[in-house]
């Protein structure tokens, strides 16, 4: 079934501007306004939706509950809340704010966000619907194990020390209460005390300010990711990479870059892929490395990040599916 935003998009584009869609240069256009659409829609709505929650949900609270718990077990928990929750990278920096502005140690933060754009609820029904329960259950638990040793890794790094200066102290207001007292301490306003028009307006002014950032790199990389969709011919990622070599799952991973989707929309390319024979690892290096290493999820991630940091966090990816990709198609 169409969506509205294709719908959209035909009228626009083949009926009032009259592209052929039998074209390249049509199918590239329809594919940037669709999804520029579809993303800005998104963005406005879930940054809204998060600022909401924001204010509403006493993230200190978050923070004593991990306090007491052995690392691993936090790492694993911040895995998991990204795997339950439908947020894509532009989303995901609120709560990465929230976080850190509760004091959440980085490595259970990072956790959750290198899971959470790879994997939703929707992404999972959809998945199993159309590849089966084993295919499934081997993409949520290679990205939960990403998230859980990533985390741990950038733990170890101490990744807190790369972050932006606004990120940066905040972590540090958050942390100082726990350290002064050996405990953690709520800092903030009881939740019950804010009424409907403050979290309003916290969540609107949290949605202009952070859509106003990002909004023109959310179109250049679309843009990128149009001119391939357009460009690239048919059936030429399927001629190159249903081989096995061993160079196709690096290859694989490279080429996912400049692209951009979110774990749903990721689905029935990776469904394409595996139809045409290309191997699972080489499938699924391919789709998580279009999801979570993305030109825009990086632009977007700059905003409360170093450059250092990102390039760590992106070798740490390409790494990661490079090796579970290698693994998988040798199983």
């Amino acid at each position: 079934m169409l969506s509205w935003f294709s719908i959209l998009a035909d009228w626009l584009i083949y009926d009032l501007a009259g592209l052929s869609s039998q074209t390249q240069f049509g199918q590239a256009v329809h594919f940037f306004v669709e999804d520029t659409s579809k993303i800005f829609a998104l963005l406005v709505v879930m940054i809204y939706a998060i600022g909401w929650l924001r204010a509403s949900l006493n993230v200190e609270r978050v923070r004593d509950y991990l306090s007491g718990k052995p690392k691993f077990v936090g790492y694993g928990l911040g895995a998991g809340f990204g795997a339950i929750t439908p947020f894509c990278s532009c989303s995901s920096i609120p709560v990465f704010l929230g976080f850190t502005s509760a004091g959440i140690p980085i490595g259970i933060t990072m956790a959750f966000l290198l899971t959470s754009p790879l994997i939703n609820e929707v992404a999972i029904l959809l998945l199993f619907s159309l590849l089966g329960l084993e295919i499934t259950l081997l993409y949520v638990v290679t990205g939960i194990s990403i998230g859980i040793l990533g985390g741990a890794l950038l733990d170890f790094l101490k990744a807190e020390r790369w972050l932006q200066p606004v990120a940066a102290k905040a972590y540090a207001r958050g942390q100082q209460p726990a350290k002064a007292a050996g405990v953690a301490i709520p800092t903030t306003q009881a939740v019950s005390t804010l009424g409907w028009q403050q979290r309003h307006q916290f969540a609107k002014s949290e949605t202009i300010e952070i859509f106003a950032r990002v909004w023109k790199w959310v179109i250049i990389g679309v843009g990128i990711g149009a001119a391939l969709h357009g460009f690239v011919p048919a059936g030429w990622l399927e001629a190159n990479l249903g081989q096995g070599q061993w160079w196709s799952v690096p290859l694989a991973v490279l080429m996912g870059i400049p692209l951009y989707a979110n774990a749903t929309g990721v689905i029935p390319v990776m469904e394409s892929l595996l139809l045409q024979g290309v191997p699972l690892g080489t499938t699924l290096a391919f789709c998580m490395s279009t999801v979570a290493a993305s030109f825009p999820e990086f632009v977007m991630l700059k905003q409360v990040m170093k450059w250092r940091l990102l390039a760590i966090l992106f070798v740490l990816l390409l790494i990661s599916f490079t090796l579970m990709g290698w693994m998988l198609n040798m199983v």
